[in-house]
């Protein structure tokens, strides 16, 4: 007997057995967890890169790229209408909406379908009318993941700016009110959705989306503004999108159209689960050869008392060297699992789950 080893109580096979249970139990909690991370922030990050793609893609000014600029003048009367027609999934227009924050801004493509709003931000409807054209420029948008463009409509209030802009044109309307409708109600999309049948006089938005926001969206929320004035891109920003420097130079308030978050410049997270399951290999490896497994043998040679049945101190004791080493070999293959679920696992549920395709509306981003 060394070291009163073996003078320890065993804790009971039942006790043992909830004690597995429970690390079961912690352990889908977190994968829980990560599923909620993954659905309201991954899926926006996604679609982020998407929507920095898309704008790469067409040949639109920077409003931000020179640093400083100057306000475009608001034109009155009739606005030029741009464009006149686009394809499924084309680059409508970008929309901005400082109520939401000062660097707000998404894509608008042509389409409302899942694979669309998932991918690029807001999709225009395409029985609707254009920009700037008169009748009703209508959109849709998520209001919970993808980047949840519209998750905080409800702040919106009477008179905040809603700029729109095209190639050529900044179209500026303003929020006038809102309406919470069935999804049935397709009506509020109309040309003239307060006197349906009617010519259209007014240039209208509608912004439709979720509601409510964290449950079943049994109801739509439906918001209208209408157009204030128009202006050139060419002439400079918006009065509601500038601010002044410090240096007294006017500036574009939002950031450059080509930002892309550090995290969304990440892209695949496929090279990083290979990364870490590379790293796990090399330390592994290494700490076998530098110190084999004196964890094990402790317990073998009687140095430790036998411990109890656990499914992360098993994982532990399995990794050879020291205990910090052993401690990074267990993280790295914890981030690779975490990763790899982020990657392939969640996505695979949310398309084949049917609670999980229901909670998530989940559209693969390709």
């Amino acid at each position: 007997m060394k070291h009163g080893a073996q003078t320890q109580q065993r804790t009971s096979p039942m006790r043992q057995l909830m004690g597995i249970v429970a690390e079961i139990l912690i352990t889908l909690a977190v994968v829980c967890a990560l599923y909620i991370a993954w659905q309201m922030w991954w899926t926006g990050v996604q679609a982020e890169r998407i929507q920095a793609q898309t704008r790469d893609q067409v040949s639109w000014s920077d409003p931000a790229a020179n640093g400083s600029t100057t306000i475009a003048q608001a034109q009155q009367g009739d606005a030029p209408v741009q464009p006149e027609s686009a394809n499924y999934g084309d680059l409508v227009a970008q929309i901005y909406i400082p109520r939401f924050g000062q660097n707000w801004e998404r894509n608008i493509v042509e389409g409302t379908d899942a694979a669309q709003l998932a991918r690029h931000g807001l999709g225009h409807y395409t029985d609707t009318q254009m920009p700037g054209q008169v009748g009703n420029f209508a959109v849709a948008g998520h209001r919970n993941g993808y980047g949840q463009p519209l998750g905080d409509v409800d702040k919106l209030q009477t008179g905040d700016p809603i700029i729109v802009r095209s190639q050529d044109y900044w179209y500026v309307y303003t929020y006038t009110k809102h309406k919470i409708v069935s999804p049935k109600d397709t009506e509020v999309i109309a040309a003239n959705p307060e006197h349906l049948g009617a010519a259209a006089t007014t240039r209208m938005i509608t912004l439709t989306t979720c509601e409510p926001k964290y449950s079943t969206p049994t109801s739509r929320w439906i918001v209208w503004g209408e157009l204030k004035y128009w202006a050139k891109v060419a002439d400079g920003m918006p009065q509601e999108l500038a601010t002044t420097g410090n240096d007294g130079n006017v500036k574009f308030a939002a950031k450059s159209t080509a930002y892309l978050s550090p995290v969304a410049r990440l892209g695949s997270l496929a090279p990083y689960v290979r990364g870490a399951l590379l790293a796990w290999l090399i330390f592994f490896i290494a700490a076998a050869v530098a110190w084999r497994w004196p964890a094990l043998h402790a317990i073998r040679q009687g140095e430790r008392p036998k411990p109890d049945a656990s499914l992360y101190g098993t994982l532990m004791r399995l990794q050879p060297g020291v205990l910090p080493i052993r401690l990074l070999l267990t993280a790295l293959l914890l981030f690779a699992a975490a990763a790899a679920l982020f990657e392939w696992g969640f996505p695979w549920a949310a398309s084949h789950i049917p609670i999980m395709q229901q909670m998530s509306n989940y559209v693969a981003l390709n």
